[in-house]
């Protein structure tokens, strides 16, 4: 192997044994921070969805397509609705879950880890009636226009589970109607649209976005009309969780100018619900697919309305307010979610490593010099013993010289970079004073002692 290979070779081993405990340190700072923070998520999530064919069904399909395209597998759990979400998500039975307003417990839910992710759209009250029904009532216009007109029908109040049974007992109680002066039923929605157009039932009530297949359908329906809440406004100061919206006139069919009028109707905000032990990149993760999936335009409100943070129940999550509120970090444009989920929950340890490096990496050079020196220096420790004995003029000359010429071959064989090797050459040196010195000043002896040796670099 040529020479100057070799002193490459010498010196690359030398500054890695010599930077060993810095990396160690360094590396040891990662393992723990990695561990501890957790940062990659698991690749399963549960998201609590709702009834077959309801909004929150088809929201949770698109949610799963948004998360799969980053490796996440949505499992998507049929609910009968918002309660039954909501305890899912308290027993820990469900990760992630749409919750419709007036169905979580403030305070409750706070103590029990349940934070929002943002309110993700509005999920009006729809009561749809027949007109045949409605003329019994009011034979002028067959039309409904307050709920104390609901007495004496049947009613679906839709499934318990779903939260619409709660909401609509507090309605009729603020409207003053006893329960028993109708025939409710609680049916689910599905069965309960067939039997409202096969005129089983009178009137129904159904809490889900526009998007609901049930909701376009009965909005087209003959013999089907939507029950305009003239009082809307008073629902909304008297129940914080609703709020007025209108249904604008022909925005279900413009060419058929459906509706024919302005509809006002109370409407619920659904947001969405996370567990404080859902992983927080999986938080990131929906909070910032809300932002492409709700962020449109929609019959109740313009784009960019939703989501937002301003009409939660819940505390919002960090994850949550950043999407929503914030600007995402630049290294999102330009990492794979893997990478870019490594770095935001890693960065404050990579910037803390920066700073515990600097005083570190000054303790490296002294590390390589003293090991490169050492290869020098431990042979002083020989050459000043064979000093002494010349001093005090023990043991016999000619050992004396052999171990001197011994020495001197040991220095040769010793490899140093270039910039120590002056410390080289004076160990030489002083090998060379003291031979110089023993021949100057001890006479030679007749007898040759058997020779001592030194052993090898």
């Amino acid at each position: 192997m040529p020479k100057t290979f070799k002193l490459i070779l010498l010196s690359i081993r030398d500054l890695i044994v010599s930077a060993g405990p810095v990396v160690f340190i360094v590396i040891a700072a990662l393992v723990a921070a990695y561990w501890y923070l957790d940062p990659q998520p698991p690749k399963h999530v549960t998201l609590a969805t709702g009834p077959a064919g309801s909004a929150y069904a088809e929201f949770g399909k698109r949610y799963a397509s948004a998360l799969k395209a980053n490796g996440i597998t949505v499992d998507l759990k049929t609910t009968n609705g918002a309660a039954d979400n909501l305890q899912l998500l308290r027993n820990g039975e469900a990760d992630v879950g749409f919750v419709r307003g007036g169905a979580a417990d403030a305070g409750a839910d706070e103590d029990a880890g349940l934070t929002s992710l943002g309110s993700l759209f509005y999920e009006p009250l729809w009561l749809f009636y027949r007109t045949d029904a409605a003329q019994k009532i009011d034979r002028k216009t067959s039309t409904l226009t307050s709920l104390a007109q609901l007495r004496g029908l049947r009613v679906n109040v839709d499934k318990a589970g779903s939260g619409v049974p709660d909401i609509m007992d507090k309605l009729l109680k603020a409207n003053h109607i006893d329960e028993t002066t109708m025939q409710l039923s609680n049916l689910e929605p599905a069965p309960a649209t067939e039997a409202l157009q096969a005129g089983m039932l009178d009137a129904i009530v159904l809490a889900s976005a526009p998007q609901s297949p049930l909701v376009q359908r009965l909005l087209r329906a003959p013999g089907i009309q939507l029950m305009d809440f003239g009082q809307s406004d008073a629902y909304a100061r008297r129940f914080p969780f609703l709020s007025a919206v209108t249904l604008p006139r022909g925005v279900v069919d413009l060419a058929s100018d459906l509706p024919p009028h302005d509809v006002s109707l109370v409407a619920a905000t659904t947001s969405l619900i996370s567990r404080e032990h859902t992983h927080p990149a999986l938080r990131q993760l929906f909070a910032e697919s809300a932002q492409s999936i709700h962020g449109g335009a929609g019959w109740f409100n313009r784009a960019r309305d939703f989501p937002n943070t301003k009409t939660s129940e819940l505390p919002v999550s960090p994850e949550g307010d950043r999407a929503i509120n914030g600007t995402p970090p630049f290294w999102q444009r330009y990492l794979p979610f893997w990478a870019s989920n490594l770095v935001e929950r890693m960065w404050l340890v990579l910037g803390g490593l920066v700073v515990l490096m600097l005083p570190l990496s000054k303790i490296v050079p002294p590390l390589y010099q003293f090991r490169v020196r050492s290869r020098v220096f431990r042979w002083y420790a020989r050459l000043r013993e064979i000093e002494t004995k010349v001093d005090a003029h023990k043991g016999d000359r000619d050992g004396l010289l052999d171990e001197l010429d011994e020495l001197d071959r040991v220095t040769h064989r010793i490899t140093v970079p270039l910039s120590y090797t002056d410390e080289l050459y004076a160990l030489r040196n002083n090998i060379y004073a003291v031979r110089k010195r023993l021949l100057a000043t001890w006479p030679r002896s007749s007898p040759k002692a058997s020779t001592a040796t030194v052993p090898s670099a």
